[in-house]
């Protein structure tokens, strides 16, 4: 016979182990959460052209806001963009302050920890150039001029990738590696896609085309572990704007090419 001071102990630590367990099953579905809410909530760099940035009325615009306001449409919601960083995506999408995140490149490290649905949009790094300058490869890079920006993963791939007598040009910063490319200092450029489109969208008489990729890491919305659902939701989102030529216009208007399934 349990004595009646130790029985109501026992019923408290229950009732307070049930209060502890409800966040965590209410959150257990977050597409149901989303559906009763009505607000999707994305998680994406801000000034990531042409990815997402600010535009003259100061609201985001690019390719991922684009995206996202797709998948809100296709959930039957509102969307709410929050800005995140390098350093904080990731924990804010675990803390539950964002349902997803766009943008995401997939890697076996980030994959202990969070889940990546199919490829929506590209992400490379590839050499540019005007059409007359002759490049199929690598090896074609022997006795050019290569602007690039210091440090960075474009840096890395092109120094692996060329061969003896390339003449490497480094850059504090990408409006350097643009600018010497402009002006002529320089033959051809290694840059991540978004800056090639950027370069095309601002300069759009230039028209260089690629030459080849260095390095390909196609972009995924990134969504927690455990939510087959939502997973699924946006999957299917995705796979449908594929099919029905959405995204890919979303790439031309951003990127200024269309989608090659091959980046994806």
């Amino acid at each position: 016979m349990i004595p009646p001071m130790f029985r109501r102990l026992i019923c408290a630590m229950l009732l307070g182990c049930a209060a502890g367990l409800a966040p965590s099953a209410a959150r257990a579905d977050t597409l149901a959460d989303i559906k009763k809410t009505g607000i999707l909530t994305a998680g994406l760099f801000e000034d990531f052209p042409p990815f997402a940035s600010a535009g003259p009325d100061m609201s985001l615009h690019g390719y991922d806001v684009d995206v996202a306001n797709a998948l809100a449409k296709k959930l039957g919601v509102r969307l709410r963009l929050v800005s995140v960083t390098g350093q904080n995506r990731i924990p804010s999408l675990q803390q539950h302050k964002v349902d997803l995140l766009l943008s995401v490149g997939q890697s076996a490290e980030r994959e202990k920890v969070i889940d990546f649905t199919r490829a929506y949009a590209p992400y490379y790094i590839a050499v540019l150039g005007p059409k007359a300058v002759a490049v199929a490869g690598p090896a074609d890079l022997a006795g050019k001029t290569v602007a690039v920006n210091r440090g960075t993963l474009e840096d890395g791939s092109l120094t692996k990738a060329a061969p003896a007598g390339t003449d490497i040009k480094r850059f504090d910063n990408y409006n350097g590696v643009i600018t010497a490319f402009l002006s002529g200092q320089v033959q051809l450029i290694a840059v991540g896609n978004d800056v090639g489109a950027s370069i095309l969208a601002r300069n759009p008489t230039v028209a260089p085309e690629q030459k080849f990729q260095l390095l390909s890491s196609p972009d995924h919305i990134a969504v927690n572990k455990d939510e087959p659902a939502f997973h699924a939701a946006v999957d299917a989102a995705i796979a449908g704007m594929l099919d029905d030529g959405s995204m890919n216009a979303i790439s031309e208007k951003w990127l200024k090419k269309p989608l090659d399934p091959k980046d994806l």
